[in-house]
């Protein structure tokens, strides 16, 4: 084929206006070995186009099962069930010493936070009090009624 009409073929092609049968035409005339030196770079697209169109994937994919999780969701509700009816027997056979030492340390825990109470209520009339101190001394400062 003459040069001119390939040239005109790779303007076609480049504006992606070729049919299927012109780029044909194309990557046979670039598979010959008599190309013209500034027509080389399209023999080697041309080219690389022929390679990837040869290349295969040969390897299998493994296609991914569904996993059956009823099995261990049987497990965890079992385990769960003899857990909740150990703790409930257990919490059953508090015994009456075991409640009276628990009444006691309650009663003792609401005496230690009453003094805590207290304690912190007195510093806080403390602070109060210095603060009105400063209050009166910034008045006569700055002269303020």
């Amino acid at each position: 084929m003459e040069l001119a009409n390939i040239e005109q073929l790779i303007e076609k092609y480049e504006n992606a206006e070729t049919s299927l049968q012109e780029e044909q035409v194309l990557a046979t005339y670039f598979q010959q070995d008599n190309t013209p030196a500034h027509l080389l770079e399209y023999k080697a697209m041309f080219g690389y186009f022929n390679e990837s169109k040869a290349e295969r994937f040969t390897k299998t994919i493994p296609l991914k099962t569904k996993k059956s999780y009823w099995k261990w969701a049987s497990v965890a509700a079992a385990a769960i069930l003899l857990v909740s009816i150990y703790t409930v027997n257990t919490s059953d056979s508090i015994s009456d010493q075991e409640r009276k030492d628990a009444k006691l340390a309650y009663q003792e825990t609401q005496k230690a936070f009453q003094l805590i109470s207290q304690n912190l209520n007195k510093g806080e009339s403390v602070a109060i009090a210095g603060l009105q101190e400063f209050q009166k001394t910034q008045n006569k400062v700055f002269k303020n009624n």
